[in-house]
């Protein structure tokens, strides 16, 4: 097994990158701006004295989601595309190994995602300061890197559901472990009134497997200018990036034993 270089890694991400946004993927932030433009107006006629915190919540929902489709359609078909276009003998014939393939795409597509994060942040700070809505800069910009890790571990689940299935399935799969991993949190409260022993067990099983994506999540505090500590915020950061190695690596060993 060959071991992991950075040239190569540098080399198999930033083709990604590149290849992705020649997709014209940062249309996307297009789409969001006059969604949040329209929302925004809708919001100044039926919110009085809260437009500004309902706007930046509504935006920074619109981050994680637009974020989301991405992770999920495109992360989903990364493995898959090179597999119909038979471009991955090509690959796999260099001096390649499968890990840094993966790992290598997974860095690539989160590359991506940080600078749409970064960008739709950066729009919504533009609109909140046009219409002279108060915010407070700092917990939402520390919200958006975490939605940007929360980005980068649905992406590690998207190829790891892309190394045995289909990218449609791949992508259902990650929308799946997206709004699994919110309500993650609620499967312990209600396993904890479920009389049934077999159904507690499932709920528990549930939460263990999924990963608690509100770890991740702290829209609903920073829009009021608050957030959680720094040992929880480093604690939380250190469990999103075990999870998405976890991930990969189960990836890598999936993918590792197809035969092309």
């Amino acid at each position: 097994m060959l071991p992991l270089t950075v040239s190569r890694l540098w080399t198999i991400s930033r083709n990604v990158f590149n290849e992705t946004l020649r997709e014209r993927v940062l249309y996307v932030t297009a789409v969001f701006a006059i969604g949040l433009a329209l929302a925004i107006a809708i919001l100044g006629q039926v919110s009085a004295g809260t437009q500004d915190k309902i706007s930046l919540d509504v935006g920074m929902a619109g981050i994680s989601l637009f974020g989301l489709l991405i992770a999920a359609f495109v992360g989903g078909g990364l493995l898959n595309k090179e597999i119909e276009k038979r471009t991955i003998l090509v690959m796999l014939a260099k001096p390649i190994s499968r890990a840094e393939f993966i790992i290598g795409k997974h860095l690539g597509l989160s590359a991506v995602l940080l600078v749409l994060v970064a960008l739709m942040t950066l729009i919504l700070f533009i609109f909140m300061s046009l219409n002279q809505f108060a915010y407070t800069a700092g917990p939402l910009i520390v919200t958006s890197l975490y939605i940007a890790l929360q980005l980068s571990l649905l992406t590690a689940a998207a190829l790891l559901f892309g190394s045995f299935t289909s990218s449609l399935i791949a992508t259902l799969l990650t929308v799946a472990v997206y709004f699994m991993g919110h309500f993650s949190q609620n499967l312990v409260i209600l396993s904890q009134k479920m009389e049934s022993d077999a159904v507690r067990q499932l709920m528990q099983f549930l939460y263990l497997i999924f990963p608690d994506l509100s770890r991740l999540d702290f829209k609903n505090t920073a829009v009021y200018g608050m957030l959680p500590s720094v040992p929880e915020l480093v604690a939380n950061a250190f469990y999103g990036v075990i999870y998405t190695v976890a991930l990969l690596a189960i990836a890598t060993w999936i993918f590792s034993r197809r035969n092309f």
